[in-house]
């Protein structure tokens, strides 16, 4: 297995904007960044799950997921096409922030984001299986992975916080920019413009 070919990959899968960092960099500019915390770990603690269970599901999960694939993405399109609306509709107290920065939404986030399905079915099948047969050394992978993606997504709170007074001057702009991100996001996921 080449290391770097796996660290490129799990850094731009997990660094690179997608729904779930896009949400963090919101909810961080408008919230607090202790706040974006509770987000961030229920996306973490979802993200170890869905690559726990692609380590253990494997073959299972590769026939049973194009069978529902659509499902997901019309169930992923939709949950961000609302997560665009509330950060569309976030305004500086940080009230609709704090709402959206719950563990139940992070954690929920990442079942419905197709872009997390895909790196967490992909990594571990073709970067550690067909190297590696020992549990425990796939569940070390699953460890530094999920390590990874929490470091990813701390970068983009410490981000929403950096560019915090940037984003509060231009507060209504960054919104609908962030919500656009997000609408288009989803409509990748129908695969409108392929």
């Amino acid at each position: 297995m080449s290391f770097i070919s796996f660290l490129m990959y799990c850094v731009i899968a997990t660094f690179t904007p997608g729904p779930t960092n896009i949400a963090i960099l919101s909810i961080a500019h408008h919230a607090r960044l202790k706040e974006s915390f509770q987000y961030i770990w229920g996306a973490a603690v979802a993200f170890s799950m869905l690559l726990a269970a692609s380590a253990v599901l494997n073959g299972v999960l590769a026939t049973i997921v194009p069978k529902i694939l659509l499902v997901m993405q019309i169930i992923g399109c939709m949950y961000m096409l609302y997560l665009a609306y509330q950060v569309y509709k976030m305004n500086l107290s940080g009230n609709t922030a704090a709402q959206a920065a719950t563990f139940r939404s992070g954690f929920v986030m990442q079942f419905v984001n197709p872009k997390t399905w895909l790196f967490t079915m992909t990594v571990i099948p073709s970067y550690v299986m067909p190297y590696y047969k020992s549990s425990l050394i796939i569940f070390a992978f699953v460890l530094a992975i999920t390590v990874i993606a929490f470091l990813a997504f701390v970068t983009w709170a410490f981000f929403g916080r950096m560019l915090h007074r940037f984003l509060q001057k231009y507060q209504k702009a960054a919104n609908i920019i962030l919500a656009v991100l997000l609408v288009f996001s989803a409509i990748e996921i129908l695969g409108i413009w392929r």
